[in-house]
């Protein structure tokens, strides 16, 4: 039942030893690039807070326009003004100086990396795992490395946002180059191209406009980091604000500046991609030639620095102008939790001791006077096992033997708990489906992973972990697919529903902890609400466009066989959409489990807790070890549920 702790292995002290010796080794190099990095983060930041918010607002507004119009422009220049008159502006220049220098370092880094790759297999076959580690590991994770080799400060917090926004870039490079077609690349060869010049003149200009998706996404990865280089750098920007509001349980303060992180994400996605699209042939909109438009960049920046020192307002921006409804928002939340306080109390007590305990502690230790107000007798105990058999017995005998075997386990689950199996049983259990679904080499790595959270003693820390994850997870895919069901039948619930999404993908992790801890407390309840809101969007949305998706000659067949809607939908649209569902549940199952680490923050045990007090300790060596426990759980998953989606996939394509 429960693992030897002597046979346990110190892979946590090994490695703090072997980064003892790396930062005495590196430390003059590690200091020098700090140094060289803090310099280039000042200057930007300086250039952005001293420079009239006329001038910056005029110049962000025309790169606008220059990539994507009018429209695009009058957003950027909206969003900008909501910065301003919510009074984050110097914050918000702040965190934009970080991201404008992390920004061409993971571009370029994540290039070079990803052009090594195409050129060479033996590459490719290094780096794809490593960047599975760097996108699954928890950032706090490697935080801790980073703060013994570059010290506190703003490059930490630079650095690991580079670490965290390097994979997309890589991933895109490799594609885009991977996708050129073979007559180009002989073409240019019977052309009499060098290396070089295939390179420079048919490789680039061919791979660009998908590297160019990899810059958006990496501008999206860089901005998602700043709470996290608030919390290691002591940067007063925006995300140290939001950091501050969450600190001192100000919902109203946290939403505000939150929400200047969502608008800066939004103006930099939206900027990004419409440079991009204007790379592809079929782009409507190519801007003006790049001289005539600097030409017009620097009258405009020059008439606004005049008109700035000529009126005061137009360089700072009046205090008595500065609208901030915080106040507001606090007041209206302390008077709906004195007004429904005793009902959510209920609602979280209920969902507590009928759903969460009995998951992770099993219904024999969770079935006690003081929550279901009796016990479980040995008569009890005997007629659930006689029913757990007689219902294994009877799906063995009209259904195969896989439909046996899960109710089988799944009785183990609710009867002993995620925390209370064997684990023995885990481990054979988690290698032989890795086996029948995706063969040898994937059983070795889901029962390697397994055996590394036995033998780094983190196996009551990964159980509690999977426990929260596997209840948020059920409860994405029911009330998720509701919903995505929903807005597939329904363009007006798919219109409401879809800024939603986008809100709740763009609102920092943290930022979503506020509502659910000032509602609820801390707790594991809360913690899996915060794990719910950011889990479910992949989940509705895989699940709408699966369903969109399916051809429409085949719902026209089903119509014409006599379906009724119901069948229509059993029996053809979701089994054609079931492939796209299933990528749904696997994203949702990594989004939950990337949230974990934050939701550590609210009370939870798990594995995220493990790496939040090697945090605290500067343990590296522990930090490194639960991070990559967390990240081998993820990437199982994600493996063995990519193993089926091709079987589902294949099961479902028409019979000749």
């Amino acid at each position: 039942m429960t693992y030897p702790e002597s046979w346990t292995l110190p892979l946590a002290e090994a490695i703090n030893v072997g980064m003892d010796w790396i930062v005495a080794w590196m430390r003059g190099i590690s200091r020098a690039i700090s140094g060289g990095l803090g310099i280039a983060v000042s200057a930007v930041q300086s250039l952005l807070i001293e420079a009239p918010w006329v001038a910056s607002l005029t110049v962000f507004a025309l790169i606008a326009w220059q990539g994507g119009g009018w429209k695009l422009a009058v957003q950027a220049f909206m969003i900008l003004l909501y910065v301003l008159v919510s009074g984050y502006w110097v914050p918000a220049m702040r965190t934009l100086s970080l991201v404008l220098v992390a920004l061409p370092l993971s571009v370029l880094i994540g290039f070079g990396i990803g052009y090594l790759g195409f050129r060479s297999r033996r590459a490719r076959h290094l780096v794809m795992p490593i960047l599975d580690l760097m996108q699954t590991v928890p950032p706090f994770a490697y935080l801790i490395p980073i703060l013994l080799l570059f010290g506190f400060g703003p490059v930490v917090g630079l650095i690991a946002s580079v670490v965290f926004a390097i994979p997309p870039m890589v991933r895109n490079t490799i594609l885009g180059l991977q996708s050129i077609s073979p007559v180009v690349l002989e073409s240019a060869r019977m052309s009499g191209c060098s290396r070089r010049q295939q390179f420079a003149w048919v490789e680039l200009p061919t791979a660009l406009p998908q590297m160019l998706v990899g810059v958006n996404q990496t501008t999206m990865a860089t901005l998602s980091m700043v709470i996290i280089a608030a919390i290691i750098g002591g940067f007063d920007d925006i995300g140290w604000a939001v950091l501050s509001a969450m600190r001192k349980a100000q919902f109203g303060q946290s939403l505000l500046s939150g929400a200047v992180i969502v608008l800066l994400a939004i103006l930099l996605d939206r900027v990004s991609a419409a440079y991009a699209a204007r790379q592809l042939p079929t782009a409507s909109y190519s801007g003006l030639p790049v001289s005539r438009f600097v030409a017009i960049l620097a009258m405009v920046v020059t008439t606004a620095v005049l008109a700035a020192h000529m009126f005061p307002a137009f360089r700072e921006w009046p205090a008595g102008l500065i609208y901030s409804p915080a106040q507001a928002v606090n007041d209206a939340t302390t008077d709906f939790i004195r007004t429904y306080g005793d009902l959510m109390a209920e609602v979280k007590n209920a969902i507590q001791f009928f759903i969460l305990l009995p998951v992770k502690l099993g219904l024999e230790r969770a079935i006690v006077p003081f929550t279901w107000g009796m016990t479980l007798t040995p008569a009890m105990k005997t007629a659930y096992w006689v029913l757990a058999f007689a219902s294994c017995a009877v799906a063995f005998g009209f259904a195969r033997w896989k439909a046996g075997v899960t109710v089988l386990v799944l009785a183990g689950v609710i009867y002993f708990g995620t925390t209370g199996l064997p684990w023995l049983t885990v481990l054979l259990l988690m290698t032989l489906v890795a086996y029948k679904v995706g063969g040898t080499s994937l059983a070795l790595f889901s029962g390697s992973s397994v055996a590394f959270l036995l033998i780094t003693g983190l196996w009551e820390q990964a159980m509690i972990s999977v426990y929260l994850c596997s209840v948020a997870v059920f409860l994405c895919i029911v009330f998720g697919g509701m919903m995505g069901i929903w807005a597939a039948s329904s363009r007006t619930v798919s219109g409401i529903i879809r800024p939603v999404n986008d809100t709740l993908q763009t609102l920092p992790q943290f930022v979503l902890l506020i509502p659910a801890l000032m509602l609820f407390q801390v707790g594991d309840f809360t913690a899996l609400l915060a794990i719910i809101a950011y889990a479910i969007v992949p989940m509705i949305r895989y699940t709408e466009n699966g369903l969109r998706t399916v051809p429409k000659t085949l719902i026209d067949a089903g119509r014409s066989c006599g379906c009724s809607n119901w069948q229509l939908f059993w029996q053809v649209r979701l089994p054609q959409a079931l492939p796209q569902i299933l990528v749904g549940i696997n994203q949702t199952i990594l989004y939950s489990l990337g949230m974990l680490a934050i939701a550590a923050l609210v009370g939870t045990t798990g594995l995220g807790q493990a790496i939040f007090v090697a945090l605290g300790e500067a343990n590296a060596g522990a930090g490194l070890v639960a991070g990559l426990g967390m990240a081998l759980i993820a990437m199982t998953t994600d493996r063995i549920l990519q193993a089926v989606i091709p079987q589902r996939g294949a099961m479902d394509q028409p019979q000749a």
